[in-house]
């Protein structure tokens, strides 16, 4: 079942907000005037969950290897499937966003693995 608009608009901001805090920003806000961007400091943090140019280098970055998967128990069939981190296209609004989505739930899978491992 899918969320609403401004459910699904404040997962993506939490996804975000839980990245950047894996990637060392600490001090963020989340300004009225600004809803939906985060801030450190003076510095806005990149919309990973809803812009390609913020998400499209965390490919790379955690050499994400991105593939489709057949659900056969989803009316809609398909998944993202990136490591450990499986997304249902029809949860969300457009393939594209679900595959953003994917990418940043993916990053911070990998980043919460590598830190686990740490200790």
């Amino acid at each position: 079942m899918r969320m609403s608009d401004e459910e699904y608009f404040r997962s993506c901001v939490s996804q975000e907000r839980h990245l950047a805090q894996l990637r060392g920003h600490h001090n963020i806000e989340e300004f009225y005037e600004s809803a939906g961007s985060l801030w450190e400091n003076t510095q806005v943090l990149p919309k990973w969950t809803r812009d390609w140019k913020a998400c499209g280098p965390l490919i790379a970055e955690y050499a994400l290897a991105i593939s489709y998967q057949d659900l056969p128990d989803d009316p809609h069939g398909k998944a993202i499937h990136i490591g450990t981190t499986i997304v249902h296209i029809s949860d969300h609004p457009t393939q594209d966003q679900a595959m953003r989505y994917a990418i940043v739930k993916a990053a911070i899978a990998h980043l919460e693995h590598a830190k686990h491992c740490k200790h």
